[in-house]
């Protein structure tokens, strides 16, 4: 069993020795070799939580003095994965079977999260999914609450407790919904901006707008959330988009004053550059052309767009160089069927290849980590082994189990074109196993061995 410490000290000056791989910028619109920074045999220097020096052993070493050196050779270290679209209330309805969105919402989603309302019950909740997120190298998430501020308060504590950079917000659901999870427009506004100002920016959290989605807010709702973001500008919105195509009409027939699905948001206020759209995989050309132009950003969640049997994202689309659209993944648990961002690049990968499509083992390691971090608006200290940023990062075995032992038998590679296959590997095989160790601000929050 691995071990997740809840409360890590932040500050001195460490270093790890080990291959350092990170995205320094997009391998979707420039040449792979210059978008991956590649260092064999490395040392990363951290130094009060934040990234310090990066170079190769050699060169870094006589610089060190007497900073300790945590030796992670024959391992791949790599910034933390950043998780763009999560519930942690529906930690519990993983594996719920047999419906599609709006079915699904109805029967498992709602009654699960009215427990909620019960702070303990959502204290409880939040450690196990947190821990859980270490488990898997998770170090960022942007993370849906429930209705209830409660839930809100529950997540932030146990983030805060463990120096997480976490950006969550309470649900807003004023219509189509059960009573005992529904809010009004004007107390979600009430709540909404009662928890910004208690949690958004202190320490390290960050706070979401959160509309469930378009089908579950009355247009006056959606337009205070809108008044939200105009009276905290530097707070983001997170909602639901174009999921599946009875969901599409289903939001057509609520709204019909309005051009689709995302002009709904759109025409009330909150499309936006901070702004963050779960799914997609409905979109037009059109719809993806105005995220484009407004700076806003797609959380792809391949496990849950299989699972719900909504569709396949039109990946290739979004990273149009015409009019690109910011990308990160998301695992979407509950209706995700793992926390893993590993499975989840294996199955972005599946996607794109039944559109036709090729997903490399770095431009899935960029929308996993760099991607993810730019979707957020967070790539100034988040994604990449820049000094300066934050120093959360991932310890990966690329032998940690027989099946991968086998396949990368000669070890860490000196080249980058080998160094593609053995992520690659990770890319598909790897999961929650091929995690050694989570860093969080330079100190270890979660390592696979017993103690």
């Amino acid at each position: 069993m691995g071990q997740t410490s809840a409360t890590p000290a932040i500050g001195g000056t460490v270093a790890l020795r080990g291959a350092l791989l990170d995205c320094v910028d997009d391998p979707f619109y420039v040449p792979e070799a210059q978008a991956v920074r590649y260092i064999p045999d490395g040392l990363l220097v951290v130094q009060n939580g934040q990234i310090a020096a990066l170079g190769s052993y050699e060169e870094v070493l006589p610089t060190l003095g007497d900073i300790p050196i945590r030796d992670c050779t024959g391992k791949l270290i790599i910034p933390g994965f950043i998780d763009t679209h999560i519930h942690y209330p529906q930690t519990g309805i993983m594996a719920a079977y047999g419906e599609q969105l709006l079915e699904w919402l109805s029967r498992y989603t709602f009654p699960t999260e009215r427990k909620f309302a019960d702070a303990d019950y959502a204290r409880s909740v939040a450690e196990l999914f947190l821990d859980e997120l270490l488990k898997n190298g998770t170090t960022t998430a942007l993370v849906f609450a429930a209705v209830f501020p409660e839930s809100v308060d529950a997540f932030f504590e146990a983030a805060e407790a463990r120096h997480l950079r976490m950006i969550s917000g309470k649900v807003m659901m004023d219509r189509n919904a059960p009573d005992y999870l529904s809010d009004t427009a004007q107390s979600s506004y009430d709540d909404s901006k009662a928890l910004i100002e208690k949690w958004h920016g202190r320490g390290r959290l960050l706070y979401a707008v959160t509309p469930r989605f378009a089908g579950t807010s009355s247009e006056a709702q959606l337009k205070l959330a809108a008044r939200l973001l105009d009276e905290f500008p530097d707070v983001y919105l997170h909602t639901h988009l174009s999921e599946n195509v009875s969901e599409v009409a289903w939001i057509q027939g609520l709204f019909p004053q309005y051009q689709g699905y995302l002009d709904v948001y759109d025409q009330t206020g909150l499309v936006r550059a901070r702004s963050l759209f779960a799914h997609g995989v409905q979109l037009t050309d059109a719809e993806f052309q105005r995220l484009s132009e407004a700076k806003a950003a797609i959380s792809f969640c391949p496990t849950s767009n299989l699972f719900l049997g909504s569709g396949l994202f039109r990946l290739e689309q979004a990273k149009n160089p015409k009019h690109p659209v910011k990308v990160g993944l998301g695992t979407d648990v509950g209706a995700g069927t793992s926390f893993s961002m590993l499975q989840t690049t294996n199955e972005a990968y599946k996607v794109a290849q039944l559109r036709g499509q090729k997903l490399s083992a770095f431009k899935a390691l960029f929308l996993a980590t760099l991607g993810g971090a730019r979707a957020l608006c967070l790539e100034d200290k988040l994604g990449s082994f820049d000094p300066g940023k934050e120093a959360d990062f991932v310890v990966l075995d690329p032998q940690a189990t027989p099946l991968l032992a086998l396949r990368n038998q000669s070890g860490i590679p000196e080249t980058l074109e080998a160094m593609a296959d053995l992520l690659f590997s990770l890319v598909i095989m790897g999961g929650d196993r091929a995690v050694t160790a989570t860093y969080i601000m330079g100190e270890l929050a979660y390592s696979s061995e017993s103690p």
